[in-house]
């Protein structure tokens, strides 16, 4: 869907009720604007997240002792996971 908008004197840019709804973003909803060469991007921020090292990942996840898996039930595991984030992240608003 595209929108149209303009720039206030104050620097402002009013998203469209449509676009808001669509994205479920209600006032005060943490934004990103993130600078391109044709433009801006705005997004929903995204939450900080720890960044650790790999020697600190080691101590916090226990080692894996169950039995072989076999890559097909990898691959199951990653497309079913996607798909649960996929729709979390795209479900209509609450």
């Amino acid at each position: 869907m595209n929108a149209h908008t303009k720039l206030s004197a104050k620097g402002q840019v009013v998203i469209p009720k449509k676009v808001r709804d669509r994205l479920c973003w209600q006032e005060g909803a943490a934004l990103e604007v993130v600078e391109r060469t044709d433009g801006v991007l705005l997004r929903a921020a995204q939450p900080a997240r720890e960044r650790i090292t790999m020697a600190e990942f080691r101590k916090r996840v226990p080692p894996y002792e169950g039995s072989p898996l076999l890559f097909e039930d990898m691959d199951r595991a990653i497309v079913e996971e996607a798909a649960r984030r996929y729709r979390t992240k795209y479900r209509p608003c609450a």
